[in-house]
């Protein structure tokens, strides 16, 4: 079936918030909760990968102003997910660094997603499952390449 990238546009516009709402229904954490924003989600991935930041990193990594960056470290800093040392060398510097607890939340919330994607695709076929993976993939290179 032969179709332009504005009726793809059309379907996946259709599609997504269908997965969106049906993902979500599956999730029973403190992202879905409400509790805990997809920024702050972001940042504690970001941070745990990273082990420690600068507020500038965040803000890069996030594509927001340092100022906005602020509110959405300083929630972290409260629900106790990061917290804020100054360098030693340069008091001025301050750095932000997850938390154990911020390390559990991430854990507990990727291994539920996990648990989500097991049980949704365990019903598609290896081979659609290979597709899928492998145009998501393609997308996240482009994503990646642009951001850059």
């Amino acid at each position: 079936m032969k179709m332009s990238v504005q009726e793809f546009a059309d379907r996946i516009n259709g599609i997504m918030p269908v997965m969106i709402r049906e993902f979500a229904k599956y999730q029973v954490n403190e992202l879905s909760k409400g509790r805990m924003s997809l920024p702050q989600f972001l940042v504690l991935g970001f941070l745990e990968k990273s082990g420690e930041t600068k507020m500038s990193g965040l803000a890069r990594f996030m594509s927001v102003s340092t100022a906005a960056m602020t509110g959405t470290v300083d929630r972290l800093v409260n629900c106790g997910y990061v917290i804020r040392e100054q360098e030693p060398k340069d008091r001025r510097v301050i750095k932000i660094k997850i938390t154990s607890k911020g390390r559990d939340i991430i854990k507990k919330i990727n291994c539920q997603r996990r648990q989500v994607i097991i049980d949704i695709f365990a019903k598609v076929s290896e081979h659609d499952r290979s597709d899928y993976l492998r145009v998501l993939t393609k997308i996240e290179e482009i994503l990646s390449e642009q951001a850059k």
